[in-house]
């Protein structure tokens, strides 16, 4: 059932001002896509997702083109090893023959996220199933920690004991991270908390869904609830800045609040929900995605009513003014999801 505070009709010119030809633009100069950055993987990843979710919601071929137009782009993206490229110029050539560890997550995300979907085209399903194919055998190999993290959501997607059995593995690897830099009240996989931090979680409790090994949700449950004294202590939702961070023994950064924080605790806190049955977890979903619509520590709404662009973020000084790829992924997909659930 569809909460009653989401029923406008969701506005998304934005979406294809920000994609042409070739994918989603990375940036945009206020409402104007900036070929200047030109595209990325990371974006066109989650773009896909995007694409596959506002798909089955509204049935409309326009959205169909886009993830048409999102799929050509990360087939492109992958090199002879089976990896990804990540950042591209406005002339569509790459600047790198290898991108990070974290794209390569995201990519493993979209990728088993389109194969299970109903609604993905049977032709992109066997098409990525080439590409996955290729991709997994370095998913055991993977060192950074939201590269991991990505790559177990994506592969709770998939049915079979492949995919089981490198969750497990994966997970596993997670919570020898965390055990290593527990310390007291600090509950954490790193000595910092960063950016995407929400993922670190989500994933166990992902995990924890497939195996349903007891340890990986309580690993997840208690670092979330630590996370959560952070971004929730005045009330509302507010990310770890990103200028600075917080470092273990220190203070969190106020600044700059990210648009990619408030989706990914939104998915979080509807995964625990949906393994644990705690309707406390939907409370929490609805307060991340809040965030966007001005329960901030600016009281500033991020969603530009003429576009339905999302801002990039909020600042000292207030907002944001661009309006680039991942904010507008970001609150698309939070928006989606959070109107698909009766709260």
């Amino acid at each position: 059932m569809v909460s009653s505070c989401f029923k406008g009709a969701l506005k998304d010119d934005h979406i294809f001002r920000m994609t042409d030809d070739t994918g989603m633009l990375q940036h945009s100069k206020c409402s104007i896509p900036d070929p200047n950055f030109g595209y990325t993987t990371d974006d066109n990843a989650r773009a896909l997702i995007m694409a596959l979710m506002l798909y089955e919601r509204y049935k409309d071929k326009k959205y169909l083109d886009l993830v048409y137009r999102y799929s050509s782009f990360l087939l492109n993206a992958q090199n002879e090893k089976g990896k990804f490229k990540n950042f591209m110029s406005y002339d569509r050539k790459w600047l790198e023959d290898e991108g990070s560890e974290d794209c390569f997550g995201r990519c493993i995300w979209a990728l088993c996220f389109a194969i299970s979907n109903e609604y993905t085209p049977l032709g992109i399903k066997h098409g990525f199933s080439y590409i996955l194919e290729k991709a997994m055998p370095h998913i055991s190999n993977l060192y950074a920690v939201r590269a991991k993290a990505y790559s177990i959501i994506g592969l709770a997607h998939l049915d079979g004991e492949e995919p089981k059995s490198l969750i497990y593995e994966t997970a596993r690897s997670l919570c020898c991270k965390y055990e290593e830099h527990r310390d007291g009240d600090w509950k954490w996989f790193e000595d910092i908390v960063a950016y995407c931090n929400n993922v670190l979680p989500w994933s166990l409790i992902s995990a924890y869904r497939i195996t349903k090994e007891r340890k990986f949700l309580d690993v997840a449950e208690e670092s979330l609830e630590f996370l959560e004294r952070v971004t929730f202590k005045n009330g509302y939702f507010k990310p770890v800045g990103c200028k600075g961070w917080f470092l273990k023994g220190e203070s969190p950064a106020e600044y700059d609040e990210q648009t990619v924080e408030a989706c990914e605790a939104v998915l979080t806190y509807c995964e625990a929900y949906e393994a644990t049955g705690d309707k406390r977890y939907l409370q929490k979903a609805k307060r991340s995605h809040a965030w966007y619509e001005g329960a901030n520590s600016k009281g500033i709404r991020l969603i530009d009513s003429e576009t339905g662009g999302c801002y990039d973020g909020l600042t000292h000084d207030g907002v944001n003014l661009n309006m680039g790829a991942e904010s507008l992924v970001s609150y698309i997909i939070s928006y989606l999801k959070i109107s698909d659930i009766d709260i």
